[in-house]
């Protein structure tokens, strides 16, 4: 028994070591990866973050707050969400945090009346949101592992078209940004229509200095199209990077955890292996015992049946049975 157990024991320690070798393979993948990832995103955050500044400069200098880009909508139809999610798993809660966040906003939504559109970017969030029966509009897969300027602007055209066409009241973008290796945070911001506060007297006195040509409202036609294209490839780095980041992380924990897995087997085998080497000396011993008391009894002959010519001689066992006969 203890043996059939220390073999049990040692294909399950062969198992968890072939585990514990993917997971640091994926481990070290990821670490290479977010350092990629965290690059683009550093390098391209600064643009989507000016042409914004610049996008709310000229709504402060007069643009035309009736760009269809930017006008705001009387309520009672969509409110659409941009949910960007992973295709692969093995990224600890980076997905569900994601989905949770855009399910509260859906509920929310509905809550106030309003009807929702879902663009789903990532395979994980398909997954989910078809498998509890929602509405899903538009599906955008394999972007998220390393995203380019084009599969924003699919996405964007997208969007743009449902927004331009009245369909929708707002676009909210829900996914993860991200601040450090080791910090990524799940957010909720408004896309469109951009939201610009009127009542900031200090940033409008500023926009007033601001001269444009050939007028706000030609530049404005021009920028607002690649605001979307550039919030949208913003939002797409800092999902990747944080996909990556979280990878990592929940990577390390599971090779972490086979090591623990492993020194825990290789103990519980010593065990095994121990108590079966103190099982054989018990029935070495026991045999011993036995023989030395057999050897000491009157009747010191062997039973026929275990008679063998290899060790016994023919005539000796003759011998011996006649002797036994007398």
């Amino acid at each position: 028994m203890a043996g059939g157990q220390e073999r049990i024991l040692r294909r399950r320690i062969r198992s968890v070591q072939s585990t514990k070798k993917i997971t640091r393979a994926m481990e070290l993948i990821a670490a290479t990866r977010v350092v990629q990832a965290q690059e683009r995103t550093r390098k391209a955050r600064p643009y989507a973050e000016q042409i914004t500044n610049v996008i709310l400069d000229l709504a402060g200098a007069g643009a035309s707050s009736n760009h269809p880009l930017l006008a705001e909508r009387q309520g009672g139809g969509k409110a659409a969400f941009v949910v960007v999610t992973s295709d692969r798993g093995l990224a600890g809660a980076y997905n569900s945090a994601v989905i949770r966040a855009a399910e509260r906003e859906i509920q929310a939504a509905r809550s106030d009346g309003l009807d929702y559109s879902l663009f789903v970017v990532g395979k994980k969030a398909l997954t989910y949101f078809r498998f509890r029966g929602f509405r899903i509009d538009h599906v955008f897969l394999a972007k998220t592992d390393r995203p380019t300027y084009e599969d924003a602007r699919e996405i964007g055209l997208a969007v743009r078209n449902a927004f331009e066409a009245g369909d929708l009241d707002r676009v909210d973008l829900v996914y993860t940004r991200f601040l450090s290796a080791g910090s990524q945070k799940v957010v909720v911001r408004r896309f469109l229509p951009l939201e610009i506060d009127d009542g900031d007297d200090t940033n409008d006195g500023q926009r007033a200095d601001f001269e444009f040509e050939p007028s706000p409202d030609g530049i404005l036609d021009e920028l607002v199209p690649r605001y979307v294209e550039a919030r949208l490839y913003a939002a797409l780095l800092d999902a990747s990077a944080s996909e990556h980041a979280s990878r990592q992380r929940a990577m390390k924990a599971a090779t972490d955890n086979a090591e623990e897995l492993i020194v825990s087997l290789s103990r519980a085998m010593n065990r095994a292996r121990q108590d079966a080497i103190t099982t054989e000396i018990m029935e070495i011993v026991s045999g011993a015992e036995a023989l030395a008391q057999t050897g000491a009894g009157e009747d010191d002959y062997l039973p026929d049946h275990l008679v063998n010519e290899h060790l016994f001689p023919a005539h000796l066992s003759a011998q011996h049975v006649d002797l036994r006969a007398s």
